[in-house]
Protein backbone atom coordinates (compact mmCIF):
# COMPACT_ATOMS: atom_id res chain seq x y z
CA UNK A 1 0.00 0.00 0.00
CA UNK A 2 1.26 3.47 -0.88
CA UNK A 3 1.93 5.65 2.16
CA UNK A 4 -0.31 8.65 1.45
CA UNK A 5 -1.09 11.91 3.15
CA UNK A 6 -4.53 13.32 2.44
CA UNK A 7 -5.27 17.03 2.20
CA UNK A 8 -8.93 18.03 2.30
CA UNK A 9 -9.59 21.61 1.17
CA UNK A 10 -12.47 24.01 1.50
CA UNK A 11 -13.00 27.70 0.79
CA UNK A 12 -15.00 30.45 2.46
CA UNK A 13 -16.19 33.70 0.96
CA UNK A 14 -17.23 34.42 -2.60
CA UNK A 15 -15.68 35.50 -5.88
CA UNK A 16 -17.44 38.87 -5.89
CA UNK A 17 -14.85 41.66 -5.66
CA UNK A 18 -17.43 44.47 -5.53
CA UNK A 19 -18.49 46.27 -2.37
CA UNK A 20 -21.26 43.69 -1.88
CA UNK A 21 -18.85 40.75 -1.85
CA UNK A 22 -17.27 39.20 1.22
CA UNK A 23 -14.21 41.15 2.44
CA UNK A 24 -12.20 37.95 2.84
CA UNK A 25 -11.65 34.74 0.93
CA UNK A 26 -10.27 31.87 3.01
CA UNK A 27 -8.77 28.58 1.86
CA UNK A 28 -8.28 25.90 4.49
CA UNK A 29 -6.36 22.64 4.25
CA UNK A 30 -6.93 19.78 6.68
CA UNK A 31 -4.18 17.15 6.49
CA UNK A 32 -4.69 13.67 7.89
CA UNK A 33 -3.79 10.01 7.36
CA UNK A 34 -5.67 6.76 7.19
CA UNK A 35 -7.49 5.26 9.04
CA UNK A 36 -9.03 8.75 9.58
CA UNK A 37 -9.77 8.55 13.33
CA UNK A 38 -12.47 11.25 13.34
CA UNK A 39 -14.61 9.67 10.67
CA UNK A 40 -16.10 6.84 12.73
CA UNK A 41 -17.36 9.35 15.32
CA UNK A 42 -18.95 11.51 12.64
CA UNK A 43 -20.56 8.52 11.00
CA UNK A 44 -22.02 7.45 14.33
CA UNK A 45 -23.42 10.92 14.96
CA UNK A 46 -24.85 11.11 11.44
CA UNK A 47 -26.89 7.99 12.16
CA UNK A 48 -27.89 9.42 15.55
CA UNK A 49 -29.30 12.39 13.62
CA UNK A 50 -31.20 10.11 11.27
CA UNK A 51 -32.70 8.19 14.17
CA UNK A 52 -33.63 11.46 15.87
CA UNK A 53 -35.61 12.42 12.77
CA UNK A 54 -33.20 14.75 10.95
CA UNK A 55 -32.73 14.19 7.21
CA UNK A 56 -28.93 14.35 7.49
CA UNK A 57 -27.28 13.33 4.23
CA UNK A 58 -23.98 14.92 5.22
CA UNK A 59 -22.69 17.68 7.50
CA UNK A 60 -22.47 21.24 6.17
CA UNK A 61 -21.62 23.81 8.80
CA UNK A 62 -23.48 26.80 7.37
CA UNK A 63 -26.70 24.80 6.98
CA UNK A 64 -26.60 22.57 10.08
CA UNK A 65 -28.66 23.63 13.06
CA UNK A 66 -26.91 24.97 16.16
CA UNK A 67 -27.15 21.73 18.12
CA UNK A 68 -25.71 19.65 15.28
CA UNK A 69 -22.99 22.23 14.63
CA UNK A 70 -21.83 22.21 18.24
CA UNK A 71 -21.73 18.43 18.37
CA UNK A 72 -19.75 18.13 15.14
CA UNK A 73 -17.20 20.66 16.40
CA UNK A 74 -17.02 18.70 19.66
CA UNK A 75 -16.30 15.49 17.74
CA UNK A 76 -13.67 17.17 15.54
CA UNK A 77 -11.99 18.75 18.57
CA UNK A 78 -11.65 15.28 20.08
CA UNK A 79 -9.42 14.17 17.21
CA UNK A 80 -7.18 17.19 16.68
CA UNK A 81 -4.08 15.08 17.23
CA UNK A 82 -4.71 13.41 13.87
CA UNK A 83 -5.31 16.69 12.00
CA UNK A 84 -3.14 19.54 10.74
CA UNK A 85 -4.95 22.72 9.71
CA UNK A 86 -3.38 25.41 7.51
CA UNK A 87 -5.16 28.50 6.18
CA UNK A 88 -4.60 31.04 3.44
CA UNK A 89 -6.29 34.39 4.09
CA UNK A 90 -7.03 36.78 1.21
CA UNK A 91 -8.18 40.33 1.86
CA UNK A 92 -9.92 40.68 -1.49
CA UNK A 93 -9.75 44.47 -1.75
CA UNK A 94 -5.96 44.16 -2.01
CA UNK A 95 -6.08 41.83 -5.03
CA UNK A 96 -5.14 43.59 -8.27
CA UNK A 97 -7.63 43.65 -11.19
CA UNK A 98 -5.79 41.00 -13.23
CA UNK A 99 -5.71 38.57 -10.30
CA UNK A 100 -9.47 38.83 -9.87
CA UNK A 101 -10.13 36.90 -13.08
CA UNK A 102 -11.73 33.48 -12.46
CA UNK A 103 -8.95 31.75 -14.36
CA UNK A 104 -6.30 33.21 -12.04
CA UNK A 105 -7.70 33.92 -8.60
CA UNK A 106 -8.77 30.49 -7.33
CA UNK A 107 -5.94 28.52 -9.04
CA UNK A 108 -3.22 30.86 -7.82
CA UNK A 109 -4.51 31.09 -4.25
CA UNK A 110 -4.81 27.31 -4.15
CA UNK A 111 -1.29 27.06 -5.53
CA UNK A 112 0.10 29.31 -2.78
CA UNK A 113 -1.55 27.21 -0.08
CA UNK A 114 -0.37 23.89 -1.51
CA UNK A 115 3.13 25.27 -2.07
CA UNK A 116 3.29 25.69 1.70
CA UNK A 117 1.47 22.55 2.86
CA UNK A 118 2.53 19.75 0.48
CA UNK A 119 6.29 19.90 1.22
CA UNK A 120 5.56 19.75 4.93
CA UNK A 121 3.54 16.60 4.46
CA UNK A 122 6.16 14.96 2.26
CA UNK A 123 8.92 15.56 4.78
CA UNK A 124 7.16 13.18 7.16
CA UNK A 125 8.05 10.30 4.87
CA UNK A 126 4.88 9.84 2.82
CA UNK A 127 5.14 8.61 -0.76
CA UNK A 128 2.38 10.75 -2.18
CA UNK A 129 -0.04 13.52 -1.25
CA UNK A 130 -3.66 13.22 -2.39
CA UNK A 131 -5.43 16.58 -2.43
CA UNK A 132 -9.24 16.51 -2.47
CA UNK A 133 -11.24 19.70 -2.87
CA UNK A 134 -14.95 20.24 -3.06
CA UNK A 135 -16.22 20.39 -6.62
CA UNK A 136 -14.96 23.49 -8.42
CA UNK A 137 -17.24 26.31 -7.28
CA UNK A 138 -17.65 27.95 -10.70
CA UNK A 139 -19.47 25.30 -12.72
CA UNK A 140 -19.48 27.06 -16.07
CA UNK A 141 -15.70 27.40 -16.05
CA UNK A 142 -14.71 24.16 -14.33
CA UNK A 143 -12.48 22.75 -17.08
CA UNK A 144 -10.66 26.02 -17.57
CA UNK A 145 -10.07 26.40 -13.84
CA UNK A 146 -8.86 22.81 -13.46
CA UNK A 147 -6.39 23.44 -16.27
CA UNK A 148 -5.25 26.65 -14.60
CA UNK A 149 -4.78 24.84 -11.26
CA UNK A 150 -2.45 22.32 -12.91
CA UNK A 151 -0.51 25.11 -14.57
CA UNK A 152 -0.19 27.08 -11.33
CA UNK A 153 1.00 24.05 -9.36
CA UNK A 154 3.50 23.16 -12.08
CA UNK A 155 5.21 26.51 -11.59
CA UNK A 156 4.97 26.59 -7.79
CA UNK A 157 5.89 23.05 -6.76
CA UNK A 158 9.26 21.33 -7.22
CA UNK A 159 9.61 18.96 -10.16
CA UNK A 160 9.06 15.32 -9.24
CA UNK A 161 6.88 16.08 -6.22
CA UNK A 162 4.25 13.35 -6.07
CA UNK A 163 0.72 14.58 -5.61
CA UNK A 164 -2.73 14.27 -7.14
CA UNK A 165 -5.56 16.77 -6.98
CA UNK A 166 -9.17 15.58 -7.14
CA UNK A 167 -12.49 17.39 -7.03
CA UNK A 168 -15.26 15.51 -5.19
CA UNK A 169 -18.63 16.52 -3.79
CA UNK A 170 -18.32 17.26 -0.07
CA UNK A 171 -21.05 14.71 0.75
CA UNK A 172 -18.72 11.97 -0.51
CA UNK A 173 -16.14 12.17 2.27
CA UNK A 174 -16.06 13.09 5.96
CA UNK A 175 -12.64 14.65 5.36
CA UNK A 176 -14.26 17.31 3.18
CA UNK A 177 -16.96 17.88 5.78
CA UNK A 178 -14.30 18.37 8.47
CA UNK A 179 -12.54 20.85 6.18
CA UNK A 180 -15.85 22.66 5.66
CA UNK A 181 -16.34 22.99 9.42
CA UNK A 182 -12.78 24.12 10.06
CA UNK A 183 -12.88 26.63 7.22
CA UNK A 184 -16.21 28.00 8.49
CA UNK A 185 -14.67 28.60 11.92
CA UNK A 186 -11.62 30.35 10.45
CA UNK A 187 -13.78 32.42 8.09
CA UNK A 188 -16.03 33.58 10.91
CA UNK A 189 -12.98 34.61 12.92
CA UNK A 190 -11.64 36.83 10.12
CA UNK A 191 -14.98 38.02 8.78
CA UNK A 192 -16.81 38.73 12.04
CA UNK A 193 -14.29 38.38 14.84
CA UNK A 194 -16.14 35.33 16.23
CA UNK A 195 -13.79 32.81 17.85
CA UNK A 196 -16.08 30.47 19.82
CA UNK A 197 -15.73 27.59 17.36
CA UNK A 198 -12.30 28.62 16.13
CA UNK A 199 -10.95 28.18 19.64
CA UNK A 200 -12.13 24.55 19.59
CA UNK A 201 -9.94 23.72 16.59
CA UNK A 202 -7.09 26.16 17.29
CA UNK A 203 -4.70 23.52 18.73
CA UNK A 204 -4.55 21.93 15.25
CA UNK A 205 -4.18 25.23 13.34
CA UNK A 206 -0.52 25.29 12.37
CA UNK A 207 -0.53 28.41 10.21
CA UNK A 208 -2.68 31.27 9.00
CA UNK A 209 -1.17 33.22 6.14
CA UNK A 210 -2.56 36.61 5.16
CA UNK A 211 -1.10 36.60 1.67
CA UNK A 212 -1.11 40.36 1.08
CA UNK A 213 0.58 41.27 4.36
CA UNK A 214 4.32 40.69 4.57
CA UNK A 215 5.39 38.66 7.53
CA UNK A 216 1.94 37.65 8.67
CA UNK A 217 2.15 33.88 8.49
CA UNK A 218 1.08 32.95 11.97
CA UNK A 219 2.40 29.75 13.49
CA UNK A 220 0.78 27.99 16.39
Amino acid sequence: MVNCAYLFLDEGGNFDFSSTGTPYFILTSVATRRPFPAHASLDGFKHDCLEYGLDTEYFHCADDNTRVRRKVFELISGHLGSLRIDCLVVEKAKAGPALREDSRFYPEMLGHLLKWVIPRELKYGVDEVIVITDTIPIQRKRKAIEKAIKAALATMLPAGMRYRILHHASRSHYGLQIADYCNWAVFRKWQKGEVEFYDLIKPAVKSEFDIFRTGTRRYY
